[in-house]
C-alpha cells in the first residue's frame, strides 16, 4: 500500500461541507473519493483531512491524504483528479506520496484560516458566496486592539459551538490580525488546531467590537466566560477559508503561497 498526501482547493459554496454524510448527496470528500478511484482504479473511500470544513466554507490549501496499491507519479495523480473531478470547484494543487507516518490531520502541526468581510451598505454582488456581507461600518483599530487578547493558550469553551466534540477547549492561537483593504476586513488567525465554529464566533465578537456595540475589552471578558451564551453570534460561513497547515519538514511537502490567491 503507497499513502499519497494531496492539496486542494475549493469554492464550498455549492457543497454540504467536507464530510460524507447521510442524506447529504454533495459534500466535498464524496467528490474527490471519486475522481480518486478512478485514477487509481480502486475505490478509495475514507481519505482523511486536516480540517474539517462545513457548509459553505472554503479552502486555498486543504491537505488531504489516502492509501492505494496503484502506483502512480506525484504528476499523474494531480491531473487524473482533475479531469476526473465532476465539479470545477475542487481542484488538486499537488501531490505527494509520503510515509505511513503521515496522518493529515494528526500529523498537522498548526492550521492557518482566513475570514473575509465586506463591509458596506450595498450588498455584493459576485463575491456574494466568498465573503461576508456586513451591512454597516467598522472600525479596524478597535477589531485590532481586540485581535490581541486572543493570542496565547486559552479555554474557548466561549468561542465554540455547543454541539464540538473536541476532547479539550483548550487551544495555542500563535496569531491574529485584522487588516483592511477598502471595504474589505481580513482576519488572518493561526492555531495549532481549531474548536468547531471558532473562527466563525471570533469573527462573530470581532464584528460587534468594530461596530461599537462593544468595547475590545469584551473579547477577553466573553474568553473569561467559559460560556457559549456569553459571546457573539456566529459569523456567517461564506467568508471563512482555510488557507494553510503545518507539517513537520521531514514529510517534504510542497510549499505553496495560498494567502495570495484571496
Amino acid at each position: 500500500m503507497m499513502r499519497i498526501a494531496l492539496g486542494i482547493e475549493y469554492d464550498g459554496s455549492a457543497f454540504s461541507g467536507w464530510q460524507i454524510q447521510a442524506g447529504s448527496t454533495h459534500t466535498v470528500q464524496e467528490t474527490l473519493e471519486k475522481a480518486i478511484s478512478k485514477i487509481a482504479d480502486e475505490k478509495i473511500t475514507q481519505t482523511q483531512v486536516a480540517g474539517r470544513t462545513d457548509t459553505g466554507v472554503h479552502a486555498t490549501e486543504q491537505v488531504i491524504h489516502f492509501d492505494t496499491n496503484a502506483e502512480r507519479s506525484s504528476r499523474s495523480w494531480m491531473l487524473g483528479c482533475n479531469r476526473y473531478v465532476i465539479d470545477q470547484t475542487i481542484s488538486v494543487l499537488w501531490a505527494h506520496a509520503v510515509t505511513n507516518e503521515f496522518h493529515a490531520r494528526f500529523s498537522a502541526q498548526r492550521r492557518r484560516y482566513r475570514y473575509i468581510i465586506l463591509a458596506r451598505s450595498v450588498r455584493p454582488t459576485f463575491l456574494s458566496s466568498q465573503v461576508a456581507w456586513y451591512r454597516g461600518s467598522l472600525d479596524l483599530q478597535r477589531m485590532q486592539r481586540a485581535a490581541g487578547y486572543f493570542i496565547g493558550e486559552h479555554n474557548f469553551d466561549s468561542y465554540r459551538t455547543v454541539h464540538c466534540q473536541a476532547k479539550s477547549p483548550v487551544k495555542t492561537v500563535y496569531f491574529l490580525n485584522v487588516s483592511q483593504r477598502g471595504e474589505y476586513f481580513f482576519i488572518d488567525i493561526e492555531a495549532n488546531s481549531f474548536l468547531h465554529h471558532m473562527v466563525r464566533n471570533i469573527a462573530g465578537v470581532l464584528l460587534k467590537i468594530g461596530s461599537g456595540e462593544a468595547e475590545p475589552e469584551w473579547a477577553q471578558e466573553v474568553l473569561d466566560a467559559r460560556d457559549r451564551t456569553k459571546g457573539g453570534k456566529t459569523a456567517p460561513s461564506e467568508g471563512l477559508y482555510l488557507t494553510n497547515v503545518t507539517y513537520d519538514k521531514k514529510f517534504n511537502l510542497p510549499i505553496i503561497d495560498s494567502d495570495t490567491i484571496i
